[in-house]
């Protein structure tokens, strides 16, 4: 797992992710067909907000001989309200379809995990689509289910999904 706190070098491995994880049905705030540029676009928000301090990015990377493949990507969106500042957002759990299945997705939120803890965030949340599989990972992470709201997302063939909101607390409530 690399930590970092630019994209140099990854944003256009990290814009096809995006849009390949969004052509295959991911809930993460875009529907299909997603453009290359507005894929760019978010990244280059995502930049920002990582030179700003407000977050944190951990990419998932292979080495081989025909160079460096993005396998996948998660972020912490820092809460920087006087009273918010135990918390933080996972957002933007991505692992690409032909790597789904090697223990990615859990090595990135313990990577994910242990920065949270060491930058004093012992509450996290996050959400995702009613039944998709990452609700699995979740709790097999020791989140806990927090609730639904129907209706919440709009899936790329235009229903409706229900979101499962998730929390986990790292250190207990005082």
């Amino acid at each position: 797992m690399l930590a970092t706190t630019t994209l140099a070098g990854h944003e256009t491995a990290l814009a096809r992710l995006l849009q390949e994880v969004v052509q295959d049905g991911a809930s993460i705030g875009f529907l299909p067909p997603l453009t290359l540029a507005d894929a760019l676009a978010y990244w280059r928000g995502v930049a920002l907000s990582l030179q700003r301090g407000e977050r944190l990015l951990w990419l998932a990377l292979a080495h081989t001989e025909q160079g460096v493949n993005l396998l996948g990507t998660v972020q912490l969106a820092l809460c920087n309200k006087a009273n918010g500042r135990h918390r933080a957002e996972v957002e933007k759990l991505m692992v690409a379809p032909n790597a789904r299945g090697l223990g990615i997705g859990r090595a990135l939120m313990t990577a994910l995990e242990q920065a949270a803890s060491q930058a004093g965030r012992s509450l996290l949340v996050l959400d995702t689509r009613v039944g998709d599989v990452a609700s699995l990972l979740y709790l097999g992470l020791g989140y806990q289910g927090a609730g639904q709201i129907p209706a919440f997302a709009i899936n790329g063939d235009g229903s409706l999904a229900a979101t499962q909101f998730f929390y986990k607390q790292t250190v207990p409530a005082c």
